[in-house]
């Protein structure tokens, strides 16, 4: 359960492309060797109704958080998140130009006890796997 929100402020959508910036954080992901590929998911939320700082007009953000479950030592998750967070901070540096964009990135870790799930994928790719 490597699961990414990427909430985002409606004024960004003509200044990113939020499908590579989704398969950007996907791949960055998998390069970490840190999760389970049937596990990744990414997801961009636009936020249509938002207020920034002091309120004036352009101010952006984008806000990721990465939901996974336990099992992932301390060191592993900084090395990850680390290493994600350069790769999207890189591919965002134009906005950072002009002052008026925030970007952040959290991960929480699931308790699995108050948590459930249910997944095909995983058998799915282990069967593409077996038949070539």
């Amino acid at each position: 359960m490597p699961h990414f929100t990427i909430e985002y402020s409606a004024n960004l959508d003509d200044r990113v492309d939020l499908a590579a910036v989704v398969e950007l954080v996907r791949a960055a992901a998998v390069e970490t060797g840190l999760f389970a590929l049937d596990g990744i998911r990414v997801r961009a939320v636009r936020c249509d109704n938002y207020a920034i700082a002091d309120g004036r007009d352009g101010l952006s953000f984008m806000a990721m958080l990465l939901r996974l479950n336990e099992g992932r030592e301390a060191v592993a998750r900084k090395h990850a998140g680390d290493h994600i967070f350069r790769k999207l901070s890189h591919y965002l540096e134009p906005l950072f130009a002009d002052d008026s964009f925030a970007l952040s990135f959290d991960i929480k870790v699931h308790d699995r006890e108050a948590g459930w799930e249910r997944n095909s994928i995983h058998d799915l790719l282990i069967n593409e796997v077996r038949h070539g």
